[in-house]
């Protein structure tokens, strides 16, 4: 609750910063956003003064665009937000050590690995399975659990280890993909491409067919513009937008038709999209919390909890069909409920290799149960007929008897659980992941490295091209010469 005041206290301090500085708010330009179609319109005209009033607000000048002048973007920045969704903390390496920790495969080996510690000095001097007369052999059993105590931690550091080198590979990769994707807008009267996350509220950028809006803004010039807004509303018909007639572009948008300008009026967690991102990501998060409090802890759930930032915005925009944002609230409590349906928003989903060597190695421990229980019967039973039934005296070496064959039961037990099993499909998909970034193939999904080796035929389009997308000359036909290499 401490954070969530804060966090509406510092919202407050920008829009009353951006009033003082700009001469409208946040809060307005979001409520602004809200208010589409004819509605919009008037109140873009009789609140704001139309596009030049809400232009001269803004201090942007709709033909050249802004100065450029950096003190004024980073006042922009500071008023109205930055074009980009703050990722969530990334798990720090002790919390996904404690996650693999806590996995039911790593916790099984060490309590039965401190049972057969405890149990195995109830061996006098040395194994009491041998028949008399027989010389018996030293007792070791408690070095075997030691190793089992050593082994374990190691495959947890290893596992922790996989995880964070992955996680970060991920976050690497998201930055590299945000800094490639760029937009053109005029500053100075001249076209910049620039990368998306530094467009602020004030640009004028041009927009054109194939375009996915990255900001919410109203159009300045429009030349034949029609708009796909069923991401957002989940109307299959293209939206024509104009000036005078719903001018208001929405991001997560994609232009179908036409091109034109628009004028941005709200950037990151303050568009549509950033909203409709952070709302899904809180849900989650009290879904998550929910679980947490109603079920014990599962090391396999918790690995796959949502950890992305602005990754899950198109996923979440895709998947709304709702007019406002307020519409698409209900819809979304409404889904919190049911855990399947966030399960699309995860980024990292277990490669089903590794998902079918998890159920094999459930299946073999299940087995290994079954197993333990019935060598233990089969010694025990024996033993109390032998013993007991006809009545023999009792001697104190029969508890080490009966320790024995639980030593043993659980010894088979421990041993049948394939617990690295999964681990070593990770690791070699790590690893060929790793080969294949050196060949320039860029692997963003571990599940990518299975599929791959089972194609037997790759089907082309018309061109029949797979390429880098590099084109270099060798040959060349110039004043009736033939130029090769």
């Amino acid at each position: 609750m401490a954070t969530k005041k804060k966090s509406t206290n510092d919202h407050n301090d920008s829009s009353e910063g951006a009033r003082h500085a700009f001469g409208i708010s946040i809060q307005e330009l979001e409520t602004l956003m809200r208010t589409r179609g004819h509605e919009g319109v008037k109140e873009l005209n009789e609140t704001y003064g139309g596009l030049n009033g809400i232009g001269q607000k803004l201090k942007t000048n709709l033909i050249n665009g802004l100065s450029g002048d950096n003190n004024d973007l980073s006042a922009r920045i500071t008023a109205f937000g930055r074009n980009e969704i703050p990722p969530k903390p990334p798990r720090t390496f002790l919390r996904l050590v404690l996650d693999a920790l806590l996995d039911v495969r790593f916790v099984r080996p060490i309590i039965f690995a401190i049972i057969l510690f405890a149990l195995s000095f109830y061996y006098p001097s040395g194994n009491t399975f041998e028949p008399e007369g027989k010389p018996t052999e030293a007792n070791v059993a408690w070095i075997e659990c030691i190793i089992i105590i050593i082994v374990v931690p190691i495959v947890v550091l290893v596992t922790a280890f996989n995880d964070w080198t992955k996680e970060r590979q991920f976050r690497d990769l998201q930055s590299k993909i945000e800094l490639d994707q760029k937009f053109n807008v005029i500053r100075e009267s001249q076209v910049h491409e620039i990368p998306i996350k530094d467009i602020v509220v004030g640009d004028i950028c041009q927009i054109k067919y194939g375009d996915l809006l990255p900001v919410d803004g109203v159009v300045v010039q429009s030349n034949g513009l029609k708009v796909d807004e069923s991401s957002l509303t989940g109307e299959t018909d293209l939206i024509k937008k104009h000036e005078s007639e719903d001018p208001f572009l929405l991001s997560g948008t994609h232009i179908m038709e036409g091109s034109g300008k628009m004028l941005v009026l709200a950037v990151g967690e303050h568009s549509q999209m950033g909203m409709v991102n952070k709302l899904l990501c809180t849900i989650t998060e009290e879904n998550n919390d929910n679980n947490n409090q109603n079920t014990t802890t599962d090391a396999d759930v918790s690995k796959r909890q949502v950890e992305s930032g602005s990754t899950t915005t198109d996923a979440a925009v895709n998947n709304q069909g709702a007019t406002t944002l307020q519409e698409v609230i209900p819809d979304d409590v409404n889904q919190a409920n049911n855990k399947d349906d966030f399960d699309r928003f995860k980024f990292e989903e277990r490669p089903s290799l590794q998902a079918k060597l998890t159920e094999l190695a459930n299946q073999i421990a299940y087995a290994g149960r079954r197993i333990f229980i019935l060598i233990v019967l089969v010694l025990l039973v024996p033993f109390v007929i032998e013993e007991f039934v006809q009545r023999h005296e009792w001697n104190n070496k029969f508890c080490n008897r009966v320790v024995g064959y639980l030593i043993t039961g659980i010894t088979i037990f421990v041993v049948s659980v394939p617990d690295s099993l999964p681990l070593a499909a990770t690791i070699s998909l790590a690893y060929t992941v790793k080969k294949m970034t050196k060949d320039n193939n860029l692997v963003r999904h571990l599940d990518a490295c299975e599929t791959i080796g089972n194609i037997t035929t790759i089907c082309f389009d018309k061109t029949g091209i797979l390429t880098t997308n590099r084109m270099t000359v060798v040959q060349v036909y110039v004043v009736e010469k033939h130029w090769k290499n």
